[in-house]
C-alpha cells in the first residue's frame, strides 16, 4: 500500500515537486513503484523539469516493466534507468538552456527486493524499528561530511547546504546513484523531497509512522484503516514542518509492506 502528500509550503508561488506512485497486482506478485522529483528554476521551469522526469519514468512503468517482470535483471534495470535519466537530461537542457533542473529518487519494490536510482538530495529511507537512509545526498555538505571536513551539525547550518553536486538538466552528464537490497517484511519505505525533512527529525518521522501506521498494522486493521493512518502520518509531519517555518515545497511517498512488524 502507498500514500502520497505534497504541499506548496509557506513561501513559493508554484509547487515544483512532482511525484507518482503505482501499485499493481501481477501474476508474479505485487509491484510498487514510486518516483519523486524536486524541480528548480525560475517561473514554471522547475515544475516542468520535475514533470518531464516523472512522466518519463511513468512511461517506463507502463511500457517496459511488464516486459521485464518475468526475468527482472538488476543490470538491465540499471541500464534502462540510467538511459532514461540521460534522455531527460538532454531534453531539459534543450528546454531550459541550463536554467532549470530537477533531482530524482525512484524506487521499485518487487519479489522481495527493492531497487533505487537517485540524483540530488531527495531521499529514500527504510523504516523498521529504526530509520535508515538508503540514498546518499549528492550535495556539497554531504561530500564534506563524508571526507571528514565538516560535522553533520555544521552541515545543517552551512550556507552551502543546498548546493547540489548532481542534478538532471544542468550539466552534460549525470552520475546517478543506484542501489538495491532485500525488502524487510513489515517495513515502511519513505521517499521525500528535502523540504519534508528540514524541520522534522528522523526520530519524529519514525515515531509518527509508528503511531499512525504500525499501530494499525499490529491491531490487524483493514487496508482502509492502514491507508488512513499512512495519510495522517504524512499530513501531520507536513503540518509540523510548516509550523516550524519550512519555506520549501514539501512532498513525500510512504509505502507499507504488508507483513507483521516488530514492535519498536
Amino acid at each position: 500500500m502507498a500514500a502520497t502528500q505534497t504541499d506548496i509550503g509557506l513561501v513559493k508561488q508554484v509547487n515544483q515537486d512532482s511525484l507518482t506512485v503505482k501499485v499493481a497486482d501481477t501474476k508474479l506478485g505485487e509491484v510498487s513503484f514510486a518516483v519523486i522529483c524536486d524541480g528548480m528554476g525560475g517561473l514554471a521551469k522547475g515544475e516542468l523539469a520535475s514533470a518531464i522526469v516523472v512522466r518519463a519514468f511513468e512511461k517506463w512503468f507502463y511500457e517496459q516493466l511488464p516486459l521485464r517482470l518475468g526475468q527482472l535483471k538488476e543490470a538491465i534495470l540499471r541500464k534502462e534507468w540510467e538511459q532514461l535519466i540521460a534522455d531527460c537530461n538532454s531534453r531539459i537542457r534543450q528546454e531550459g538552456s541550463q536554467n532549470m533542473g530537477t533531482t530524482l529518487t525512484a524506487m521499485l519494490l518487487f519479489a522481495g527486493h527493492y531497487y533505487v536510482i537517485h540524483v540530488g538530495d531527495c531521499r529514500a529511507y527504510e523504516l523498521t524499528g529504526e530509520m535508515f537512509q538508503l540514498t546518499q545526498d549528492q550535495t556539497y555538505v554531504a561530500r564534506e561530511v563524508a571526507l571528514g571536513h565538516m560535522t553533520k551539525e555544521q552541515a545543517r547550518t552551512d550556507s552551502r547546504r543546498n548546493v547540489l553536486l548532481q542534478c538532471i538538466g544542468v550539466k552534460e552528464a549525470v552520475e546517478p546513484q543506484f542501489l538495491s537490497g532485500r525488502v524487510v517484511p513489515g517495513a515502511c519505505y519513505l521517499l521525500c523531497s528535502d523540504g519534508f525533512r528540514h524541520e522534522v527529525s528522523k526520530q519524529e518521522i519514525r515515531e509518527k509512522i509508528e503511531e499512525e501506521v504500525w499501530e494499525q498494522v499490529k491491531s490487524h486493521n483493514n487496508q482502509e484503516g492502514i491507508m488512513k493512518g499512512m495519510n495522517r502520518a504524512l499530513d501531520r509531519l507536513i503540518s509540523m514542518s510548516k509550523s516550524r517555518g519550512e519555506r520549501d515545497n514539501i512532498s513525500a511517498i510512504l509505502i507499507q509492506t504488508m507483513e507483521e512488524i516488530q514492535a519498536c
